[in-house]
């Protein structure tokens, strides 16, 4: 009489000889800390530079005001004293402005540049990945094939 197959034998057999490779989440969580260092430095460069130019504005500000607030001979310079101040709070804030809007170029430039690096090198580490798992797949589907051959007779 033939003898029934045991399936049970042959699944437990053939999912041992599949590999599973943590390499590549090894490597993948390593591209994804670079990347975030690399963002945070992206980040905290500026803010640093915001701060810098925030502080700027605030000195450049009270300078002007001190000048504002000495004492004048005639009413009339009063008013030009405020004119005037308010004309330079005018340039300040267009120059400050301008220096914001380098700072947030140069972060976008900085993260594309980052998001472009970082998808090439996700493609090529997926590309791999897919690469050899095909090749340990292929092996291992063989040998379970022999496996099952060899069990069946």
């Amino acid at each position: 009489m033939a003898k029934t197959p045991d399936f049970a034998k042959t699944m437990q057999d053939m999912m041992a000889n599949f590999p599973i490779d943590t390499s590549s989440m090894q490597d993948a969580m390593k591209s994804q800390s670079m990347l975030g260092e690399k963002l945070a430095k992206v980040a905290l460069t500026a803010a640093e530079r915001s701060t810098e130019i925030s502080a700027q504005w605030a000195k450049d500000s009270i300078a002007r005001m001190g000048e504002m607030t000495s004492k004048k001979e005639e009413p009339a310079d009063y008013a030009k004293a405020m004119s005037d101040f308010a004309s330079s709070s005018a340039e300040m804030a267009a120059e400050h402005m301008a220096a914001y809007a380098e700072v947030a170029k140069k972060v976008q430039m900085d993260t594309v540049d980052l998001m472009l690096t970082a998808g090439k090198d996700m493609a090529s580490d997926a590309q791999k990945v897919a690469e050899k798992a095909t090749r340990d797949t292929q092996a291992a589907a063989k040998k379970a094939a022999t496996a099952t051959t060899a069990t069946a007779k």
